[in-house]
């Protein structure tokens, strides 16, 4: 005889018997649209969003980082939106970092239109880094990307324009998506730790398509200091901002003690 959903390893469904129901986003839903490239976010945050806050997805066209092509993610923002608002979720967030930071005229469209598209508010990955560091206190920040140099120029001016300093920063010169993901999560480790810097306040790996969660926790035990990822502080922000404020463990001092 086949297990029913209740004998499924790892599963503490809220029914019981043998037709116990998922949880399919019995407390929360959350809306997102992110890059036509990104295969990283998705898993990543099945990851941490806890079971019964469920995770909807819809894509706008990116792979590369020219500048052309960041503008051009925005330019179908109010179907994407209009779309991730049909599963009626409590939140939407739109999730690209270097497009999200690259300038505040271009966050504020985007949010508006999205918003006027799909009814539903709407945070931006840019929002998320704000808050977080907000949360922590922290004002001097180590920058680690994978991105070319005016995508890390970029994303310093937003940091600074919005009153943080940053401290140290490197990019490895990515340009295409499935690149930035093929990198080994031990590069990320080692990258932060080459850029070590003891006036720094946190440490932010940042874009959303690369491989970063698996090393918050090594990290801020050798360095002592709080460290970020886009997809982890998106998922903080997008679950404070629904109220749902439990303590997720193993992915950093920023989920589980904030």
């Amino acid at each position: 005889m086949g297990a029913g959903l209740a004998d499924i390893a790892g599963f503490k469904g809220q029914e019981t018997g043998p037709f116990a129901a998922l949880p399919h986003g019995r407390r929360a839903r959350l809306g997102m649209m992110m890059p036509s490239g990104n295969a990283v976010a998705e898993p990543q945050f099945s990851a941490m969003l806890p079971l019964d806050v469920s995770l909807h997805v819809t894509r706008l066209r990116l792979t590369g980082s020219s500048p052309e092509q960041l503008n051009a993610m925005a330019d179908n923002v109010e179907e994407a939106a209009s779309l991730v608002a049909d599963v009626q979720p409590g939140l939407i967030g739109f999730h690209c970092t270097a497009v999200s930071t690259s300038s505040a005229e271009l966050e504020r469209s985007i949010l508006e239109r999205a918003y006027a598209a799909g009814g539903v508010s709407v945070v931006a990955t840019s929002q998320a880094i704000c808050a977080v560091l907000e949360t922590l206190g922290a004002r001097r920040i180590v920058l680690v990307t994978p991105y070319v140099d005016h995508i890390n120029a970029s994303e310093i001016a937003f940091l600074e324009r919005n009153g943080f300093e940053v401290a140290d920063e490197v990019g490895l010169g990515l340009f295409h998506a499935h690149e930035m993901a093929e990198v080994e999560p031990q590069k990320w480790y080692e990258l932060a730790l080459e850029h070590r810097n003891p006036d720094a306040d946190a440490y932010f790996i940042s874009c959303t398509a690369v491989r970063s969660l698996e090393v918050i926790e090594p990290l801020e035990r050798d360095l002592r200091k709080p460290v970020l990822t886009s997809n982890q502080v998106m998922a903080w922000h997008m679950l404070r901002t629904i109220g749902v404020s439990d303590r997720i463990t193993g992915f950093g001092q920023l989920l589980s003690d904030h």
